[in-house]
C-alpha cells in the first residue's frame, strides 16, 4: 500500500479534527443541509461534466493509488537485466515463454523474441506512452474539476445561508448562529478541495510520469538486448535512469 498517501491524509484529517475538538463544541461543525449542497452538488456537477464511465475510471484509479504497491525504477531495471540473462543463456526465442502480468513487458519480450527492428520498438513505445497518457489524463481531469467545484458549491451554500440569515434580521440572536452555518459550507468545500481532490490529482500525475518512465526503461532495455544481450552492458545503459545513489558501483 502507498503508506505516504494514507499517512498524509490521516495526519491532515487528524490535525483538522484536533483543532476543531480543542476549539470547543464539535457539533457546530456538523450541518446536514450544508453537506447536501457541497457533497451532493459536487457529485452531481461532475456527472454532468464527464461521462459516467470516466468518473468511475477516475475513482478506480484513485483507489488503486492507495492499495497498489509503487514499483521502483530500480526494480524495472533489474527485471530487464534478468530478461537479458535469459536471452543470453537460452536464446532470444526463449523470451516467448516469459510469464508476467505486465502486458507491456510481455509485449517487449515478444518483440525481442521476434527479433523486431528497433524502429518498431520505438513506435510501439510511442503508442503505449500516448495511450497511457490518455487513460491517466481522464483521472487527473476529473479530480482537478472536483477541486474547482467543491469550493464553488461551498460558496453557493454560504450565499444560501446568508439569504436565510438576512431574512431573519428582526431576530438579532439568530444572526450569529446563522452566519456560522453559512460559513460552514465554505469550510466543507475548501477542506475537500485542499485535503483530498488537489492532492489526488497531483498524485495521479506523479504516477503517470512514473509509469511512463517504466515504459521507457522497458523499451530501452528491449532495444539494448536486441543490439547486445550482454546483461552487464544492458544494465550499464539502463542505469542512466537511476539516481547515482541507486547504481551499482562494481
Amino acid at each position: 500500500m502507498d503508506i505516504a498517501t494514507l499517512l498524509g491524509l490521516a495526519v491532515g484529517l487528524s490535525l483538522i479534527l484536533g483543532a476543531i475538538i480543542i476549539g470547543g463544541a464539535v457539533d457546530v461543525f456538523i450541518n446536514i443541509p450544508g453537506m447536501m449542497i457541497v457533497f451532493g452538488g459536487t457529485l452531481a456537477s461532475i456527472l454532468v461534466a464527464f461521462p459516467f464511465e470516466e468518473v468511475i475510471q477516475a475513482f478506480n484509479a484513485a483507489f488503486k493509488m492507495f492499495v497498489q504497491r509503487k514499483t521502483k525504477v530500480r526494480d524495472v531495471v533489474n527485471i530487464m537485466v534478468k530478461v537479458a540473462e535469459i536471452s543470453r543463456r537460452e536464446g532470444l526465442i526463449a523470451l516467448e515463454n516469459v510469464q508476467t502480468e505486465n502486458m507491456v513487458l510481455k509485449k517487449s519480450c515478444q518483440l525481442i523474441a521476434d527479433n523486431a527492428d528497433p524502429e518498431i520498438i520505438h513506435s510501439t513505445l510511442h503508442i503505449e506512452i500516448n495511450s497511457l497518457r490518455r487513460r491517466h489524463q481522464v483521472g487527473q481531469d476529473v479530480f482537478k474539476r472536483l477541486a474547482a467545484l467543491a469550493p464553488s458549491f461551498g460558496m453557493m451554500g454560504t450565499l444560501i445561508g446568508l439569504v436565510q440569515m438576512l431574512s431573519q434580521l428582526d431576530d438579532p440572536k439568530s444572526i450569529g448562529p446563522a452566519m456560522a452555518v453559512a460559513i460552514l459550507t465554505t469550510f466543507y468545500g475548501s477542506a475537500m478541495s485542499t485535503l483530498l481532490f488537489i492532492p489526488i490529482a497531483a498524485k495521479l500525475k506523479a504516477r503517470t510520469l512514473q509509469e511512463q518512465l517504466h515504459l521507457e526503461v522497458i523499451f530501452e532495455g528491449a532495444k539494448s538486448i536486441l543490439e547486445n544481450n550482454n546483461p552487464r552492458l544492458v544494465y550499464e545503459k539502463l542505469s542512466s535512469f537511476l539516481a547515482p545513489g541507486e547504481r551499482e558501483t562494481n
